[in-house]
């Protein structure tokens, strides 16, 4: 059988749908990863066979989206969800057409979407095979995008004879079934798996330090505790490392060049977070849907600090991430700039670390919601459900 995955937005969707693709092809089965250019390096970097089939990155649909540009607030309302429904949509209709001109030379049995890639439900619809859509990683809105979506769609939708959105024949789902919105839609769980790019590792990456807590900073060179002198990186790990633990963060080289030995004995660079994470005792980061879901698989507990600064919309999900994680009391949320305008970012996100590393109810807490993950139905049980939808 063919199967056709589709993906939108940023590398964590691409990592997110990575293990079900693979899990097909270790059945047996032929399988293409479609994907948009700006991320194409990325993806061919996970192992699965990869084709673009858009030009332009997500974040110039979003743009585009409505007239004005977008607004984020730091609590993502209807209006909000609605652009990014229609921003997805925009990419959905530029994209379609390259798709169906693959589909003439390689036809696929099953088309496999992830949440917000309304153009596999269309591609599906077109070609009168299956459409099965996969919430990748935790805690996405998609009853608040999806109308935006389908408002922008109406001319597709109408040429296909639909008044909505296609309606998946299985929705997939990797949010832990005790974090799901209980007006969300009947789904099938499925484990997280974490996937990333790999190269070849060093013992302590996989080693956890003997007498000291270990502290992973995850953000981006483009998060605000990077980009902003006033988050003061230094002190934040001088304070973390004072108390007794080993620093790691996870960054771009540049961080490293910027920071140069401001940081003391912190390892900075490429750090694998699927292997590290297991030897972590707490995880400070920005909310990102892959990064959260592999410390709650691994039982980390989390400071999460979901900035969403404006030049990069796209992230709306941080917040619903972080109000999930801390509602359950694995993590705890901290937007530290509006709590405490006058103290330095730096020395209250490392309070609030000390909060999450010395409370052993975040780490019960933590451990709770992985032992859940680990019931839960590998994407390698779901390809025969997967097989059975295309006999139907």
């Amino acid at each position: 059988m063919k199967f056709l995955f589709i993906t939108t937005g940023s590398q964590a969707t691409f990592y997110a749908v990575a293990p079900l693709a693979t899990a097909a092809r270790n059945a047996g089965h032929q399988v293409l990863l479609a994907a948009h250019e700006p991320w194409m390096d990325t993806v061919e970097a996970i192992g699965v066979p990869t084709i673009s089939y858009a030009s332009k990155p997500i974040r110039y649909y979003m743009k585009n989206a409505t007239t004005g540009g977008l607004r984020f607030p730091k609590e993502l309302g209807d209006e909000e969800m609605t652009a990014q429904g229609h921003g997805f949509a925009k990419m959905a209709s530029a994209g379609l057409g390259s798709l169906l001109e693959l589909t003439e030379n390689w036809t696929p049995d099953i088309v496999i979407g992830s949440s917000m890639s309304y153009v596999a439900g269309l591609l599906a619809t077109h070609l009168k095979v299956p459409y099965v859509r996969q919430i990748e990683y935790l805690s996405i809105p998609i009853t608040g995008i999806d109308p935006g979506a389908a408002d922008e769609l109406q001319p597709e939708l109408k040429e296909l004879g639909l008044t909505g959105l296609p309606e998946p024949a299985l929705l997939i789902d990797a949010t832990p079934p005790s974090l799901r919105p209980t007006h969300d839609p009947t789904a099938q769980p499925v484990r997280w798996i974490p996937s990333n790019p790999q190269r070849r590792l060093e013992p302590w990456m996989y080693t956890k330090p003997t007498g000291r807590h270990r502290v992973l900073i995850t953000s981006g060179f483009r998060s605000l505790m990077f980009r902003d002198p006033g988050w003061n990186m230094p002190l934040l790990v001088n304070q973390l490392t004072q108390a007794g633990a080993e620093v790691l963060i996870a960054a771009s080289p540049g961080a490293a060049e910027k920071f140069g030995t401001q940081l003391g004995d912190a390892r900075v660079g490429w750090i694998p977070v699927d292997v590290t994470a297991p030897t972590c005792d707490l995880a400070i980061h920005h909310g990102g849907g892959t990064t959260a879901t592999t410390f709650a698989t691994n039982a980390v507990p989390q400071l999460i600090i979901p900035e969403n600064p404006p030049e990069f919309p796209e992230n709306y999900h941080r917040h619903a991430i972080a109000r999930a994680l801390t509602d359950q009391g694995t993590a705890l949320t901290l937007m530290p700039q509006q709590q405490a305008p006058d103290q330095n970012p730096g020395h209250i996100i490392a309070t609030t670390a000390q909060e999450l590393l010395n409370n052993p109810h975040h780490t019960h807490q933590a451990q709770t919601l992985a032992t859940e993950i680990h019931t839960l139905p590998t994407p390698a049980d779901l390809i025969p459900t997967l097989e059975t939808l295309t006999t139907a």
